[in-house]
């Protein structure tokens, strides 16, 4: 609690035109709290007129409140007091304001792959290693070993023994040297009969090629290494974030506790918005990257988890070696993991409930991770929730495990369970009624519900400043007037997020097939608006849809 005694700092409060609503009682009355650089404050001579008002009134719930905050506040005057540190200088009392680090809290991620110094830290078998590497020499060809070992994501010193221990036992013998780096410069090529013996019964398993599997438990570890648990976000680091939203602090006081929370989220609100714009920005607040195995193995299993259509990989200089110079220096981590951005995983009415499990590849007899999986250390975004092939109470119910437990069980085809982790920032989207599509048992699970509010008029001209910002257009307030005025007050119709952005592209396309400068006349603005709205004016085309 932080209490501000001085006077001075109660008249700026009341010149401060706006506040959010956690600033009053209730929204517009007893106002007592101010922020001040991100950080909320109690001021105590606001709060003690406040509570005489309401005492006057009879207002119960009012009282109820300012005397929890008197009290609070007597009971920091008296510590203060008998420590000797009540002087007339003093303004604040409680807890002294946040320092620079504590208002913008790190985000960088420490968690880096051990690279392995030898075969057995790979975590594998030693017949697993065999199968992998007859398997990527007979889809590449004769290959020396560096390169096998680059194709396999291991540094040559590692399955250089795994290469002698494999021709020991007849799978595969040197038939040539290119170059001169020593060992690893030996061409490999598969040895019959015992080499294509051996690489039939690999390919009746799996055809899988590419980097080395992690181990599952490594997996899991990696995981929990990088959890958005110990992620945090504060009021000054959230608007960094979302300097390219217009958001209102109201919506900010919601949106970062709930991050904090490492729970689930349900946003609601009218379409158009920005309820996917606020899940993309989210990501910002979780640090820069994490780094995800390209496959791992599990109960013999392979799960293939990098997807370089959902994630983004992220290659560093420091990080990722030329390959010329891989044998001398090595890699900076485990080359079997990959490092991507936090991952931002949105699925709309596509999505069913096979897309949630393991998704078995019957040709390469491996599997593709699901989703939630892929989404492991970032966001899971189901938008336009209620608008999917399956029935949104399946959907539900399919989160009720994760959502408490924090894990998940996913099936392989031979019925076995692998319970993974669910580490994600799980986020349903919907324009619809959020009492329609669950009820009270699941909706207690989601721990916040948030509402995406329609801008005001203010924020409605200031999202139109920063999309003519952004598209270099010159804005022109006059046209935003005249806008209002025609499209929006003669219609009673509503503010939405996405409107500027929509019609200035209107905008210039009309301008484009004019072969005019985009500008903000009456007839380009007239010409967007037309064939943007919709006129309410029900209308009889002769034809039925039935919309169930």
């Amino acid at each position: 609690m932080r209490f501000i005694i001085a006077n001075e700092f109660y008249q700026q409060m009341i010149a401060i035109p706006d506040h959010t609503p956690d600033c009053y009682v209730r929204p517009g009355e007893y106002l007592h709290h101010m922020y001040i650089d991100g950080v909320k404050y109690t001021v105590a001579p606001a709060m003690l007129d406040c509570l005489a008002q309401a005492e006057a009134k009879g207002d119960q719930e009012a009282v109820a409140h300012l005397k929890l905050h008197k009290l609070h506040y007597e009971a920091l005057l008296a510590d203060a007091e008998r420590a000797g540190n009540l002087t007339e200088d003093v303004t604040l009392l409680g807890d002294a304001p946040p320092t620079d680090e504590e208002g913008m809290p790190a985000t960088n991620n420490a968690y880096l792959p051990r690279v392995p110094m030898r075969w057995e830290d790979l975590g594998l078998d030693l017949p697993f290693l065999f199968e992998l590497a007859l398997r990527t020499i007979y889809n590449r060809g004769h290959v020396t070993g560096g390169e096998l070992a680059n194709a396999m994501a291991v540094p040559f010193m590692v399955v250089g023994p795994v290469f002698q221990a494999m021709r020991k036992q007849s799978l595969i013998d040197i038939v040539a040297q290119r170059g001169s780096s020593g060992d690893a410069s030996f061409v490999y090529a598969i040895k019959p009969p015992k080499g294509e013996d051996a690489l039939r019964d690999a390919l009746d398993k799996t055809s899988y090629v590419g980097p080395t599997p992690v181990p599952f438990a490594d997996y899991v570890e990696s995981v929990m290494a990088q959890t958005i648990k110990r992620l945090v976000v504060t009021r000054r680091s959230i608007r960094k974030a979302f300097e390219d939203l217009i958001i209102t602090d109201d919506a900010f006081n919601e949106i970062g506790p709930a991050i904090n929370s490492a729970q689930s989220i349900f946003f609601f609100g009218y379409p158009g918005n920005g309820k996917t714009s606020v899940a993309e920005r989210i990501t910002r607040l979780m640090g820069d990257s994490i780094y995800v195995p390209h496959a791992i193995e599990a109960n013999g299993q392979i799960i293939k988890v990098y997807d370089p259509i959902q994630h983004t990989a992220v290659h560093d200089e420091d990080d990722q070696p030329a390959a010329e110079t891989v044998l001398k220096r090595g890699a900076q981590f485990d080359q079997r993991f990959i490092k991507i951005k936090r991952p931002t995983i949105v699925v709309g009415g596509e999505l069913t409930l096979p897309m949630l499990d393991l998704k078995y590849n019957t040709v390469g007899k491996f599997y593709e991770a699901p989703l939630q999986m892929k989404a492991n250390g970032g966001i899971f975004m189901i938008d336009d929730f209620g608008r999917q092939q399956v029935r949104p109470m399946d959907l539900l119910n399919r989160w009720i495990v994760p959502l408490e437990k924090k894990y998940d069980y996913l099936n392989t085809v031979n019925g076995t369970k692998i319970e993974v982790p669910f580490d994600q920032l799980l986020i349903f989207s919907t324009n619809l009624d959020p009492n329609q599509l669950a009820d009270e048992a699941f909706l207690r699970r989601i721990k916040f519900k948030i509402e995406i509010r329609d801008p005001d008029e203010g924020q409605y001209r200031r999202i139109w400043e920063l999309v003519c910002k952004g598209k270099r257009v010159e804005f022109d307030e006059r046209g935003v007037d005249y806008l209002i005025r025609k499209w929006y007050r003669q219609h009673n119709r509503p503010f939405r997020m996405c409107q500027p952005r929509d019609i200035l592209d209107q905008m210039m396309s009309i301008a484009k097939y004019n072969m005019e400068r985009v500008n903000f006349s009456p007839d380009l603005i007239d010409a967007a608006c037309a064939t943007y709205f919709i006129s309410a004016t029900k209308k009889d085309f002769g034809a039925k849809v039935r919309m169930e």
